[in-house]
């Protein structure tokens, strides 16, 4: 049976009672990717950026801010062929003066997207996230 049997295809949503280790193996079993990134001393909006796509092995462009983060989350994958699905972690986004509600809030809207734009795609990405 799948962890993520009643998960839709398509979110960004809180990781609540899910065990990264059990999402990353159900992203096994099901031929996904599994990005993972672990931001918690990260403290501004360019050190997250910089986290996530390290983490995630994109090029040092896609680590600059939003705009080119969500660029590579669609397009820059998109052309680099097809793609099976997404399991997206993100652990520990901080609190911090400089990475504050707002800058939390831009950062899974940029995430929203990204699942947006694989859904017209009919590509899972889902997209799980934990504060500090």
């Amino acid at each position: 049976m799948s962890l993520l049997l009643t998960v839709p295809p398509h979110l960004v949503q809180s990781i609540r009672a899910f065990r990264v280790i059990e999402l990353q193996e159900e992203a096994a079993r099901l031929g996904h990717h599994f990005l993972y990134a672990h931001c918690a001393d990260a403290l501004t909006k360019q050190q997250v950026c910089a986290r996530i796509g390290e983490n995630f092995h994109f090029p040092k462009p896609c680590s600059k801010n939003f705009d080119a983060l969500r660029e590579c989350l669609t397009n820059t994958i998109n052309n680099a062929g097809p793609q099976p699905g997404f399991l997206v972690v993100l652990e520990q986004l901080p609190n911090t003066q400089k990475f504050d509600k707002e800058a939390r809030e831009t950062l899974l809207d940029v995430f929203r997207d990204a699942a947006d734009f694989w859904a017209e795609k009919k590509v899972p990405f889902r997209v799980f996230y934990s504060f500090e």
